[in-house]
């Protein structure tokens, strides 16, 4: 198929039957989201080790083409918190420029993904890895505001996790109380708002973290104006705010930078297409409609391309946003772009206020938003799960607080990878038949009528195979046959009704077993083989060395077989 064909923006069905009311609707769910998304992409920002302005450039222009060209009707793009992480250790490895390199390859990554259909693929990663990692980027999250919400002096913060935590306890008594009280306020008002406001329609439209960061800062430049307090640091003290459109710029590439970003570009990949997929599979059980997937990774691909163009950072679906949105009456892309245009105009005329908030109020915005990405209730679950769960879910878990993202992918895959294997191989078990086959455990493979029940001739062995023959189950014969201490047979049946598909291992595997029971003097006859496993089968060459008249559909036939070949 080709790429034309699974690119369908959503965008373009829903406007042919678009109308006033729906636009109405859009506009005031657009308006809304983009009120949301302010304090969220500034705080983003500002914990990715950028500049707050960056943030919302990249709610801007992702936000933007996520909705003009993505596969669902109500996605929201922008910057997560699942980003941070990965993004600060990127820019303290590689610089800016790095990130941006490798954002853009992490687009192209994504784009790659939806050409090549990968969209369904990618939603089957298993459950206990997206929980361990999402758990684990919010403790780290959590962690990383510590210093601001209690307003700690620092002059330095460990990269390290635990020594990270062994450094603020150092500084605890460094603590400055008024930056504590706002950090620790602000926590509450987000907390509390859905509460207060939940009677008025006007009031629960609005997001605590909005509310939070106006009460906040109003009351951080009163305690300034009157108490004469100046230790409440404030965006302005660390920041330059512009409210400057940056032009488009691109880095300077080379193939030593690529090859070394390659790993942080595809976890970025990985990521971004598991939570945009993720979040738009939540919202189409909400709205009841059916996103496509891999327009959604092209889409995505896109954003990732042209936010870090703009200087930007990387974006995704943001399933905050987009529940936001759908509450509110958001319906068609069109909501989403009215949210970017919102953004926008907020940063031409608004940006220069953000000066005055203080950075113990977004540090409790980011409390907040850790602890909604927790999912303890998730990962609680999930212990009671099977074992092999619980150890990938730790594994991801702890890797991703104790060393970094990119490390607990890789290894969390490769653990559920190796479990799925095991799994899959207990699935397959080979079991011998001695004396007869009873027809009532038998399905269409048994001829009915022809015998009450077939009996094994002496001299003959029978095995089953239940299940795939593949590489995680292709040493079980050897392994049968060395338990089994008996007189050796002249002819083997081998029953494959009841293998759906054989790879090359299991085909190698069979190889060798049946050259080994010809030098034995043994023959070998399969009986019961689907079309598709002969086909595979005759395309390896392994019926012209066991012989097309040794490969049998029927159990009756090939015991007929079995015993011409005594004779």
């Amino acid at each position: 198929m080709t790429a034309s064909l699974a690119f369908k923006p959503k965008l373009f069905s829903t406007l042919r039957n678009y109308d006033r009311r729906q636009f109405t609707t859009d506009l005031l769910a657009g308006i809304i989201v983009g009120i949301v998304a302010l304090p969220l992409a500034i705080a983003f920002g500002i914990a990715s080790g950028v500049t707050p302005e960056k943030g919302i450039i990249t709610a801007i222009v992702a936000g933007l083409i996520v909705s003009l060209f993505g596969g669902s009707k109500v996605q929201i793009g922008g910057p997560t918190g699942a980003f941070i992480i990965i993004i600060y250790g990127i820019i303290q490895q590689y610089g800016f420029e790095g990130l941006t390199i490798a954002t853009l390859m992490a687009g192209v990554f994504l784009i790659m993904f939806g050409i090549l259909h990968l969209g369904t693929i990618i939603k089957y990663i298993p459950y206990p890895i997206v929980v361990g990692f999402t758990s684990g980027i919010a403790l780290t999250i959590f962690t990383t505001q510590i210093k601001d919400l209690l307003g700690l002096s620092m002059t330095t913060v460990p990269s390290d996790f635990i020594e990270k935590w062994i450094a603020y306890i150092g500084a605890i008594p460094t603590t400055d109380l008024w930056s504590a009280a706002v950090g620790i306020g602000s926590v509450a008002v987000i907390a509390l708002w859905p509460k207060i406001a939940r009677y008025n329609n006007v009031l629960k439209k609005l997001p605590g973290s909005l509310i939070a960061i106006i009460l906040m800062t109003i009351a951080a430049l009163l305690i300034k104006q009157y108490a004469g307090v100046t230790t409440i640091e404030t965006i302005g003290d660390r920041f330059s705010i512009s409210n400057q459109l940056p032009g488009a710029q691109m880095p300077q590439l080379t193939w030593e930078v690529i090859k070394g970003l390659v790993s942080p570009a595809i976890t970025i990949a990985i990521l971004g297409a598991i939570e945009s997929l993720l979040s738009a599979t939540v919202a189409d059980g909400v709205i009841g409609d059916r996103h496509d997937s891999n327009t959604e990774l092209i889409a995505q691909g896109v954003a990732n391309l042209a936010s870090p163009i703009f200087g930007g950072i990387p974006a995704t679906g943001a399933i905050a946003r987009t529940m936001t949105n759908i509450n509110n009456g958001g319906r068609t892309p069109v909501a989403g772009i009215v949210h970017a245009a919102v953004l926008l105009l907020i940063f031409l005329f608004l940006m220069p206020l953000a000066q005055y908030i203080p950075m113990a109020c977004l540090a409790g915005v980011l409390v907040i938003v850790s602890y909604n990405m927790s999912g303890w209730r998730s990962f609680f679950s999930i212990m009671k799960n099977p074992k092999s769960d619980v150890i990938v879910l730790w594994v991801t878990f702890l890797l991703t607080v104790i060393f970094d993202l990119t490390i607990a992918i890789e290894v969390g895959l490769l653990c559920a990878c190796l479990l799925f294997m095991r799994r899959m191989a207990e699935t397959t078990d080979v079991k011998v038949i001695s004396d007869e086959i009873n027809p009532a455990e038998e399905d269409s493979d048994f001829q009915l009528g022809n015998l009450e029940h077939l009996t094994i001739p002496e001299g003959v062995e029978v095995y089953e195979i239940n299940g795939p023959y593949f590489f995680g189950a292709g040493n079980r014969f050897e392994e049968i046959m060395g338990a089994l201490h008996h007189q050796r047979p002249q002819v083997r049946i081998i029953r494959m009704r009841k293998v759906p598909f054989v790879d090359s291992t299991g085909i190698h595997n069979l190889t060798n077993l049946c050259l080994m029971s010809q030098k034995e003097g043994i023959q070998v006859v399969l009986s019961g083989v689907n079309p598709k496993v002969q086909a595979v089968l005759h395309k390896a060459g392994f019926d012209a060395m066991l012989g097309e008249e040794n490969i049998c559909s029927h159990i009756n036939i090939a015991l007929e077989r079995a015993q011409q070949l005594k004779k």
